[in-house]
Formats: structure tokens, C-alpha cells, sequence
């Protein structure tokens, strides 16, 4: 430990700590753009200097380590000016369309500018032009607002190792790009949103379906069935007020009601569903029943399929042919449900709610239409809905406890947890075991595939076999099992691979900036639903086990395969 102090307030932090996060320990937040926990320090913006004692000129704090008894000051009138003048000129190369911009609420550039007290540039506007990136079906760029502080090019490569975007060109062409500037949609993305998650301002944003969602609920010709997953509902509630982790699922029933949607399901159902088929294929791989090989991977996460599709098509047969939760729902929305309705599939639209990015493409893959139609027409970021429910002006925090649909609205706790990393292996284990056993699992909480470590283990004693699992969170953590997987040294049944950090709490299209105490906080309030839920595992779902009594006969069945199933495609890189 070494002591210093930071505008002569003493602090002790570890040794090669930065000034910066000395500061923070000490109470003092500087300013800054290119900086992000987790990623390495970059020291592009520049807006962090701050001025060290017996050194001729400011340092940057991200990117500077502290030393014994170094004295630091953060706010000198040589700091104050050199930051205007250096966010002056980023602003001079930042188109000023704040009004327009889906990002001005949550802008870090321009709260900045609020707080240093600059209202206008002094320098004139020069910035190359460059067209809007709209080839991904899942995220917009715009490279006319990339301040070029490289969080974007930093997670893709460092947290998701997809390395997707880089930095194109020299000088004041310097601009963040695809390969050959192809465009998203013609690279390797995995439309994961992270990017989207440390832009500081609205460089990339998702690709917006709201308006289309709203002429869906206003076309007296059409069913219009919604749903939401597990993670929006510890989310949404920031976006009017609430903590991170607030288990807010009655009052977003009340307010998809009040929107006007004509039924309100949940993605939950799907995910009980989900696991039914999931923990089934599993067994009938483990018993020899199926000839496919282990370890099994899990399918939900639309970013980890198609990062399987493009790095490691030869680990296809390992994936899951369980389509993700909300597919599910999807298909079944246009066959099981339209029929009991008597609706035709093509009077009905499905939208779902989602904390991902990812999903939005995912609904566009064309394997995905169990019925001749797309099983899922919309996709909605958890941030999309919550701008729809305050442009319609209703107060959410006051809303009253309402209910989701008896059919594909119930859910077990087991669902629920599926927003976290190591939820779906966890809820998979649980029925796995029933369905090998014939009992329960005496410990239904398998804590060691909880938590944020980069990649758990877990084992459970089955019949007098050690069922073996992993959990990897983040493509990098991913890449890692992949690469053992690969070399035969994975000696696994079952492997989950959430493509978001954290897991789907936080995934690219829920509230806010990319924050590791949000995602935990959220990840409480999922744990804190399935301890006290009823019914903790999805087997015992009554209104899944009447799904299969009445229509799909048992997991596994032909319609079962037909309705909830598919197949994966090598993509190229």
C-alpha cells in the first residue's frame, strides 16, 4: 500500500493503482470520456489531466500511477482551462444535434459540457462526412458523432474478443469502421450491444422499432401479443426512478395494458419451456439415446449462436437446437394460441420486450418461422419500451399490480433466474436431475454457477455419474472453454454462454451505461423472485405440463421438434 494525496486529502490504495481511481477512493470523480472500468486505459479525450507536484506539465490520471506520497490536484485553474479547451475541441468535431439524438438523455458529452459550463464551441466545426452504418438489422452507427474515444473498439476486443470495429485511417480522417467499411451487418458482429453500452454519446444506437410497433397496436386488423423477458423486469424501473434490481413485473404488465396491446404473455412461460426440452436433450445425450456429442451448449443467447456460427462452426452439433425463450412463445403464439383464439397466424404480430440487442436480429433469421410466418415480428429494448410507456404518458411508478395472461403467462422461479449468468444452467440442472432421477434435487440453489467469475464450475452426483458444468460469461470467457473444447481438454456435459457480461441483465439494449453494480443489483432482484416463488422448478409449471397434455404430447415430441426447434449455419468470418 502507499499513501497519497489527492488535493491534500491522504488516501491509501494499492501500488499501480491510478490516479484516478486514488481519486476516486478519496471522493473525487475527474472528469472523463475515453476511460472505462475494465478496459485498459486508452488516454485519448485527454479530459482527465490533472496537475502532480515536482512534474513540468499535467498527466493524464487514467493511465498514471500513483506513488509514495505523490501529491495530485484535480481541480487547479490550469486544469480548468485546459479541460474547456480540450472539450471545446471535441465539440468542434461533434455534430450539435442534441434534440435530435437518441442518446441526449444519457449523454456523457454533453452532461460534460453542462458541468465544465460550455455552451458553445469556440473552435469552427471540421469533421470529415460519412454515411449513417444502417446494415445491421440490430444497432445503427453513425460515425459523424464517434468522438474517437475508443470504448467501442475496446469492448468488441477486449471484453468480447469479436474485434468487429477498429480505427480506420490517419489523421483527421481517423474514423471508427468495419473492415473495408463493409458495414455491421457484413462482419462478424454479434449485435451483442456492448458498444452501445460504453458509447459515451450516440455513435451507435439500437435499430428503433418502435414506430412500427405502434402501428401494429392501432391496426384494428391485426392481434398484437406481447412479451417480456426475465431481465427487463429488474431493469425497467430505472428508467422512471427506480433502484437498479427492482422487481417491477406487475406494474409492466399494467403498463403493456394500458399501451394497448391485446395479450400479455411472458417470455418466463418460455423459458420453463425452454428448459423442459433443453434438460431432455440433454439427457437422451448423456444416456446415448440421442448420437450427439458432449458437452451440450445452451441456445438462448442469439449473440453466442452467432458467435458460434462464425469462430466455431466445427462445435456446431454442440449447441442446442432449443430455440431461445421468446421464440418459443413466438411460434406458439401463431399456432397453439392463434388456433385456441381462432385466429390466423398472419393476423397475429408478436413483439417482444428484450433486454438484447441481439434478439432483434435473431427474430429476423428465417429458420425461425415455425408457422410460414416469423415466429417474432418486433423486438423491443427494454430503453424502447420505456420510451413508448412515457410517450404515452403514463405515470409507471403509480401504476397498480396487474396480471399477465393465463396462457403462456405463468412462471416458475426457475425462469426467472434466466437473466443472470449461470440462470439456465441452474434451472437446467434442476429438472435434469428430476428427469434421470425421478425426485428433486434436495439443494434446488446451485450457487456455484452464480456469481460474476469470467467462467464457474459445477457438479451434481446423477444416478452415480458426476454431471459436469460450466458457465462462461462474455465472448472472451467464452472463447476460452471454446478453445478447450476444441483441444478435448473440456471434460463438461453441459455449458451455458451468455454473450453479455453479467448475463442478460445486462445486456445492450437495457437502461443506462455499462455498470457492473447494475448488473449485480439486477441479478439480486432475479435470485430474490425465484427464492420466494411457489414453484421453483420449471417442470412442475402447470400450465407447461397441460401445454403438453393438450398439444405438443411430450418434450421432444415431432411438434415439439417442429415448433420449438431448429438449426444452426456455419457464417462466414
Amino acid at each position: 500500500m502507499v499513501t497519497v494525496y489527492i488535493n491534500d486529502v491522504p488516501v491509501q490504495v494499492e501500488e499501480g493503482t491510478t490516479i484516478m481511481e486514488a481519486a476516486k477512493k478519496a471522493g473525487f470523480e475527474i472528469p472523463h470520456l475515453c476511460h472505462f472500468e475494465g478496459l485498459e486505459p486508452f488516454g485519448a479525450c485527454r479530459l482527465c489531466l490533472v496537475e502532480v507536484e515536482g512534474m513540468p506539465k499535467p498527466v493524464i490520471s487514467c493511465a498514471t500511477r500513483v506513488s509514495e506520497n505523490m501529491r495530485v490536484h484535480t481541480d487547479t485553474p490550469r486544469i480548468r482551462r485546459d479541460r474547456k479547451v480540450i472539450l471545446e475541441l471535441i465539440l468542434a468535431s461533434h455534430p450539435m444535434e442534441c434534440q435530435r439524438c437518441e442518446a441526449s438523455l444519457d449523454c456523457e458529452l454533453l452532461k460534460l459540457a453542462n458541468l465544465l459550463g460550455i455552451r458553445d464551441s469556440r473552435f469552427p466545426y471540421e469533421r470529415s462526412s460519412y454515411g449513417r452504418d444502417s446494415t445491421s438489422v440490430a444497432l445503427e452507427r453513425d460515425p459523424n458523432k464517434c468522438i474517437l474515444c475508443g470504448r467501442c473498439v475496446r469492448a468488441c476486443d477486449e471484453i468480447q474478443s469479436v474485434g468487429a470495429i477498429a480505427f480506420l485511417d490517419r489523421g483527421p480522417k481517423t474514423h471508427v469502421g468495419t473492415f473495408m467499411d463493409l458495414g455491421l451487418g457484413h462482419t462478424n458482429c454479434v449485435n451483442c450491444g456492448q458498444c452501445l453500452q460504453v458509447c459515451p454519446v450516440g455513435a451507435i444506437v439500437p435499430r428503433d422499432v418502435v414506430d412500427a410497433v405502434w402501428d401494429a397496436i392501432q391496426d384494428p386488423d391485426k392481434f398484437v401479443v406481447v412479451q417480456e423477458a426475465p431481465a427487463v423486469r429488474v431493469a425497467l424501473g430505472e428508467e422512471f426512478g427506480m433502484p437498479p434490481g427492482t422487481l417491477v413485473t406487475g406494474k409492466m404488465y399494467e403498463a403493456l395494458r394500458r399501451l394497448g396491446f391485446d395479450a400479455v404473455l411472458d417470455t418466463n412461460f418460455g423459458a420453463d419451456l425452454t428448459i423442459v426440452e433443453e434438460a431432455t436433450e440433454l439427457l437422451h445425450r448423456v444416456d446415448g439415446r440421442e448420437q450427439k456429442p458432449l458437452p451440450q451448449f445452451t441456445s438462448c443467447c442469439p449473440g453466442w449462436i452467432k458467435f458460434v456460427e462464425h469462430e466455431y462452426p466445427e462445435l456446431i452439433p454442440h449447441l442446442s437446437t432449443c430455440k431461445s425463450p421468446h421464440e418459443m412463445v413466438g411460434a406458439l403464439a401463431k399456432t397453439f394460441y392463434a388456433q385456441r383464439l381462432g385466429i390466423s397466424a398472419d393476423k397475429v404480430v408478436v413483439v417482444s420486450v428484450m433486454p438484447c440487442t441481439a434478439k432483434k436480429f435473431e427474430a429476423s433469421r428465417e429458420e425461425l418461422a415455425a408457422s410460414g410466418y416469423p415466429d417474432v415480428d418486433y423486438v423491443l429494448t427494454t430503453r424502447e419500451l420505456a420510451r413508448m410507456i412515457k410517450e404515452a404518458g403514463i405515470d409507471f411508478a403509480r401504476l397498480p399490480e396487474g396480471k399477465a395472461d393465463d396462457i403462456m403467462g405463468h412462471y416458475t422461479g426457475a425462469a426467472t433466474i434466466f437473466g443472470a449468468t449461470g440462470g439456465v444452467m441452474e434451472a437446467a440442472l434442476r429438472s435434469f436431475y428430476y428427469f434421470a432421477t425421478g425426485n428433486e434435487l434436495a439443494e434446488l440453489d446451485i450457487t456455484p454457477v452464480r456469481g460474476f467469475e469470467g467462467v464457474k464450475e459445477a457438479q451434481i452426483q446423477v444416478n452415480g455419474l458426476t454431471v459436469k458444468a460450466a458457465v462462461a460469461h462474455g465472448l472472451a470467457n467464452a472463447r476460452k472453454l471454446m478453445e478447450a473444447v476444441k483441444a478435448g481438454k473440456a471434460e463438461y456435459h453441459f455449458i451455458e454462454v451468455m454473450a453479455c457480461p453479467g448475463g442478460c441483465v445486462g445486456g445492450g439494449g437495457q437502461p443506462g451505461e455499462f455498470s457492473w453494480e447494475k448488473r449485480k443489483q439486477r441479478a439480486s432482484g432475479l435470485y430474490s423472485e425465484d427464492s420466494t416463488s411457489s414453484i421453483r422448478v420449471s417442470h412442475r409449471n402447470p400450465w407447461v405440463q397441460r401445454l403438453y397434455d393438450n398439444y405438443l404430447g411430450e418434450p421432444l415430441s415431432e411438434l415439439s421438434e417442429k415448433l420449438l426447434h431448429t438449426h444452426y449455419k456455419e457464417r462466414p468470418l
